[in-house]
């Protein structure tokens, strides 16, 4: 190389054209920028604190998406939580009033079988339910005598249920009396 090719380096010679000038400008240009991108590249490598910051800030940043989805999912349960809470207050409201009526229609039952009950019914189902008892009791000294003790004991138990839960056993008791009754005086009739 000559003196004069040296101190010419990057100048156009006079021989090339405005459209090959214009291409080895942008060649140049994009090495400089690819050189430059390079160069960036091998810096931030290099730069560990940098690094470290940055892989700080990312770690950060999920932390705090998982956070605020955690915190969006526990808002979503406690929603719906409040809402079954709600449902299953607003069922035992809705059983306690249906109970309410249901023992109200009952009363009203009973009390309107009493009140529409003729007076001898009343009084032969009181009869009966006298002769009943007695007839009852003799059978049940009977059996008392004939049974064996085992035996004796779970008829105790049973009777003590019974008498735990007289007050149905007698409405019971007049209900049955009162449809033998009537449906015994149809039967006459026809």
């Amino acid at each position: 190389m000559n003196d004069d090719a040296r101190t010419n380096i990057g100048t156009p010679s006079p021989a090339t054209t405005s459209s090959e000038e214009r291409e080895l400008r942008e060649q140049v240009a994009r090495t400089r920028e690819e050189l430059g991108q390079t160069v960036e590249a091998l810096a931030s490598k290099t730069d560990v604190k940098a690094q470290a910051k940055e892989k700080a800030a990312a770690v950060k940043e999920q932390a705090a998406d998982k956070a605020a989805e955690v915190a969006d999912k526990a808002a979503q349960v406690a929603d719906e939580a409040a809402l079954v809470s709600d449902e299953a207050a607003l069922v035992s409201d809705k059983a306690a009033l249906v109970s309410g009526q249901i023992r109200e229609k009952a009363g009203r039952a009973a009390q309107l079988l009493k009140d529409k009950t003729p007076d001898p019914v009343r009084e032969k189902t009181a009869r009966a339910a006298v002769q009943v008892r007695q007839s009852a009791a003799k059978a049940g000294q009977y059996a008392a005598d004939k049974t064996p003790d085992l035996l004796l004991e779970k008829a105790g138990q049973a009777a003590t249920a019974a008498r735990a839960n007289r007050t149905p056993l007698i409405v019971l008791g007049t209900a049955l009396s009162v449809f033998l009754l009537v449906r015994r005086g149809r039967g006459r009739r026809r």
